[in-house]
């Protein structure tokens, strides 16, 4: 049996998630943002400055009552976007970040330590399932094989994690048969795919967000690249990928090779799944260099190339809490288990360390 192993990563960010995974369920009920501060307060006073670059008038509105009790002069940036049709913006002010969503503007998060707010308000912890569709250019990818599966967590107070699941793991699927994992994509979409991996897992998810080839790679390329630094050099003749060890920027053709090979390593699926999630981190930590005025951009891009069934709210507290997690306090695991073969097929059946990791990461952190 393949041994377990963690590895205690760096901080992430939403861009990286969905230029990798390249990620349904019943979407768990959304949690109530906080209140902003000050979006309860009368509007800004005359003694009060506040100057919002790229705002249309509604939005500029919205942030001067979130600073209608500063004692100096507030300059912010508004970044705008969308997310699967809403509109969405990230407006950056030095330190802080305020997340809104439209058309009638609502702050639904952010984070404000010029108005002495210590704490990130950015509702609770949530688990988003990553899923890579093996669809080719021109086919569906929600109705291919899910054989990318990543589920991230985050726990709301600065942890998280990252659980890889091989595509060969024998689970009963959504529609009663036994199969491999990856299947459940084909019969039932992401809601299957998702609804197999809680079943498996035992963790009710917040929402997914699928892509395929041909999406990664557009997102790869639109997003300039990602900057990852490789533990060990990948080449494999069947996949393409030519990644040497070391620090590099990954182009869409090389990133999806490196996270498709599998013939070359020497844990098979298992060493993929763990380089997918490899490539994820490094991908976040790309995107954690550009800071959170890049995250209305990246996530526009992703919608563009992918299915989800998070809501804008929901995105945008994803993407942001990622700037705010501790990176001692996020792990990484691949579950493991045996590898029999079934009806003619090689399978991975997971076991007790594998039922030991789901349950360390119900609480959307992985160890600490």
């Amino acid at each position: 049996m393949p041994a377990r192993s963690r590895a205690v990563l760096v901080p992430m960010s939403l861009l990286g998630a969905a230029a990798l995974v390249v990620a349904g369920c019943s979407a768990a009920p959304e949690p109530k943002p906080a209140p902003a501060p000050g979006s309860s307060s009368p509007p800004t006073t005359a003694g009060t400055s506040v100057t919002v670059a790229g705002a249309p008038a509604a939005l500029r509105r919205v942030v001067e009552k979130v600073y209608a009790k500063s004692d100096r002069p507030v300059t912010a940036k508004a970044h705008l976007g969308r997310w699967k049709g809403e509109k969405i913006a990230v407006v950056v002010a030095g330190d802080d970040v305020t997340l809104l969503t439209g058309p009638r503007w609502t702050v639904v998060g952010g984070w404000w330590p010029s108005l002495g707010k210590a704490r990130p308000e950015l509702g609770g912890a949530i688990h988003v399932l990553l899923i890579g569709s093996d669809a080719r250019p021109g086919q569906d990818h929600d109705h291919a094989r899910g054989d990318a599966l990543q589920l991230v967590g985050l726990d709301g107070a600065g942890g998280g994690g990252v659980v890889g699941i091989p595509r060969d793991s024998w689970v009963t699927l959504p529609n009663g048969s036994k199969g491999k994992i990856n299947a459940a994509l084909t019969s039932g979409g992401p809601a299957g795919q998702t609804a197999a991996v809680e079943s498996l897992s035992g963790i009710r998810t917040t929402g997914y967000l699928c892509t395929g080839f041909g999406g990664f790679k557009r997102i790869v390329e639109q997003l300039g690249g990602i900057d990852y630094t490789a533990p060990k050099a990948v080449s494999g003749e069947a996949s393409g990928a030519k990644v040497r060890a070391g620090r590099q920027r990954l182009g869409p053709e090389q990133a999806l090779a490196y996270a498709r090979e599998r013939k070359t390593l020497p844990d098979g699926d298992f060493g993929r799944s763990r380089n997918q999630g490899l490539l994820l981190v490094g991908a976040f930590l790309d995107a954690r260099r550009r800071g959170p005025s890049e995250l209305a951009r990246a996530l526009t891009v992703v919608q563009s190339q992918s299915s989800s069934d998070l809501t804008a709210a929901e995105a945008l507290r994803f993407g942001a809490w990622i700037y705010k997690i501790s990176p001692m306090r996020v792990g990484h695991e691949v579950v493991t288990g045996s590898t029999p073969t079934i009806g003619g097929q090689s399978v991975v059946v997971l076991g007790d360390d594998a039922r030991a990791t789901f349950r360390d990461f119900e609480d959307a952190r992985l160890g600490g």
